[in-house]
């Protein structure tokens, strides 16, 4: 009986100017239309309801648009506290000036139950119904963040990160053996919980905070229990001559986690940043369908570079965008559309005109479908979908002129905040 009443609540329409993406190269526009949710699955747009559907409720946003739910592919839950803080800091010098002594913060219980609440409320009052998070090193804390992600009805994968080398002590674990065994207790206390939302992902920092025993020893995790992965990849090259050194057998970055069997190998995989892969490493990346978290804020806040993003769509890899709060400093995947255009823009003038800048419907693409392929069928109005829908309202932007829908989705994009939205969806609940 509970499960037919669950099914009753999760049917139902919507009805507004919807706005999707069926691939990268076209944005979907229906205006005053409806998209269908079936027991949490879309079952297309009607420019009328057909028959058959005609009884379920129909939620009406007349003058509203409608879009599928955001997807960060890579952000840190436990770097939020300090957000906007370093920003004149380059990627090393910020991890242990900012990012290192914070995340040492959370073995207290009570400070990680504060910090953790301000980053879920703030994220769920976003456009993002989607997101894969980096915690930290504490099994607690990081069931914590998880159990608070399952109340604010976000879909996430969460990650309890392991570091046994190159980083300050306090976070700094005490060897592989026990990392590994850490992160097994918290898998096996995952699996206790009822998390209908949450599910977890193994999260080795990246090479330069993990021996080679502890990428074997989490390979073994990854074949035991399925596990996606979730890491950082040629994001600085201060960072890339590191791993040179601590990797000397590697012909390249990937190579390094190559080695270890934790590159797509075995389960899904999202390298964050990619702004300096070598053609050989993006080969091996498109072989395995690594995804690529695109993280352009970040990237240009820590002086790391463009990631040649275009070059990445062009050849077929899996592109996402992520955040990365808090060497990004906004949660706003609005603001990641935005900048994914602009550092593209930046990219092609300054560096390299064979890599036009993206449009809009790419970009919009990116943070929807993209991101979204790598939790299955989200981020679309399409038929077979998972119904994730975010409603926006755009009022408040006053113009003196008549725009189309298209129009009126980019100057939300560009100067939205959580003002304007005004309903989120995730697999067919009501979230806020």
């Amino acid at each position: 009986m509970e499960r037919k009443k669950e099914r009753e609540q999760t049917t139902f329409a919507l009805k507004g100017d919807l706005c999707f993406s069926e691939d990268k190269d076209r944005l979907q526009i229906w205006e005053d239309a409806y998209v269908v949710c079936e027991d949490g699955i879309c079952r297309g747009v009607f420019s009328e309801l057909p028959k058959r559907y005609q009884n379920i409720p129909c939620h009406e946003y007349p003058g509203r648009i409608i879009i599928p739910g955001l997807v960060d592919l890579h952000t840190h839950a436990s770097q939020y506290a300090f957000c906007g803080l370093g920003m004149d800091l380059e990627l090393l010098d910020w991890l242990n000036t900012h990012t290192f002594p914070e995340e040492a913060k959370y073995a207290d219980l009570d400070y990680a139950k504060d910090a953790y609440r301000i980053f879920v409320d703030d994220l769920k009052k976003g456009a993002t119904t989607r997101a894969v998070i980096f915690g930290t090193v504490h099994v607690e804390a990081t069931l914590l963040l998880m159990e608070l992600m399952e109340e604010s009805g976000i879909c996430a994968y969460v990650g309890k990160v392991n570091m046994d080398r190159n980083c300050p002590r306090d976070l700094c674990e005490e060897s592989a053996a026990r990392s590994v065994e850490d992160t097994r207790r918290w898998l096996n206390l995952c699996a206790e919980r009822d998390f209908r939302n949450v599910r977890p992902i193994l999260t080795p920092r990246f090479i330069p905070s993990c021996s080679d025993g502890l990428m074997e020893g989490l390979a073994k995790l990854q074949q035991e229990y399925g596990l996606p992965l979730q890491s950082h990849l040629s994001e600085n090259t201060g960072e890339i001559q590191l791993v040179r050194e601590l990797c000397p057998n590697a012909r390249f970055y990937g190579e390094a986690y190559e080695q270890s069997g934790l590159f797509g190998e075995n389960a899904p995989t999202i390298m964050a940043h990619c702004v300096f892969s070598s053609d050989a490493e993006i080969e091996l990346m498109k072989q395995r369908g690594v995804f690529v978290a695109h993280c352009p804020q970040s990237n240009a806040a820590l002086a790391s570079g463009i990631a040649p993003v275009r070059r990445y769509m062009d050849l077929g890899l899996h592109v996402g965008l992520g955040t990365d709060v808090a060497a990004g400093f906004s949660l706003s995947m609005f603001r990641a559309i935005a900048d994914a255009i602009l550092c593209s823009k930046l990219r092609w003038s300054v560096e390299d005109r064979l890599l036009a800048p993206l449009r809009l419907e790419e970009a919009f693409y990116l943070a929807t479908k993209g991101g979204g392929t790598f939790f299955g069928k989200i981020g679309s109005f399409e038929n077979g979908y998972e119904f994730d829908a975010v409603v926006l309202d755009d009022c408040s932007l006053s113009c003196p002129r008549s725009l189309t829908v298209r129009e009126r989705l980019e100057r939300l994009i560009y100067r939205a905040d959580d003002r304007n939205i005004e309903a989120k969806y995730v697999g067919g609940r009501k979230i806020a």
